[in-house]
């Protein structure tokens, strides 16, 4: 197996559709529907990487982000943020929050995959 991988989405079909196809390339996938259901998985599961939906109900995916970033026992996960807003404003709160890196619905699968494999490698260039 690949690396532990929480994916966070409030939309079931797209929860459904990137999980299996993440499963299919080796990943193993832990599921989240809110920003707090994030918070508690991550602590419960420690995966390797986050995909955070933006617009999330109970607490939105920046303000989890923030949260996570904050908590010295997950701040080292790398957080790609997943939305459908691509302004250049998006793209800096995103960062702003702690986001990693940042990608635009609908998912280019080839492009998130490369995106989650660079801060795979350099996260595990930093831990060792």
């Amino acid at each position: 197996m690949k690396s532990k991988v929480l994916l966070v989405d409030d939309d079931e079909s797209n929860r459904d559709v990137l999980s299996r196809r993440l499963q299919h390339r080796g990943y193993d996938v832990v599921t989240a529907v809110d920003g707090q259901d994030a918070l508690d998985r991550a602590l419960a599961e420690s995966p390797c990487l986050i995909l955070m939906d933006v617009t999330l109900p109970v607490l939105d995916g920046l303000a989890a982000t923030r949260e996570l970033k904050s908590r010295p026992a997950l701040r080292g996960i790398p957080v790609i943020a997943l939305t459908a807003h691509s302004s250049p404003e998006d793209r800096d709160r995103a960062r702003a929050a702690g986001c990693d890196d940042y990608d635009t619905k609908p998912i280019e699968f080839a492009r998130l995959e490369q995106k989650m494999e660079n801060l795979l490698k350099l996260r595990a260039t930093q831990t060792v």
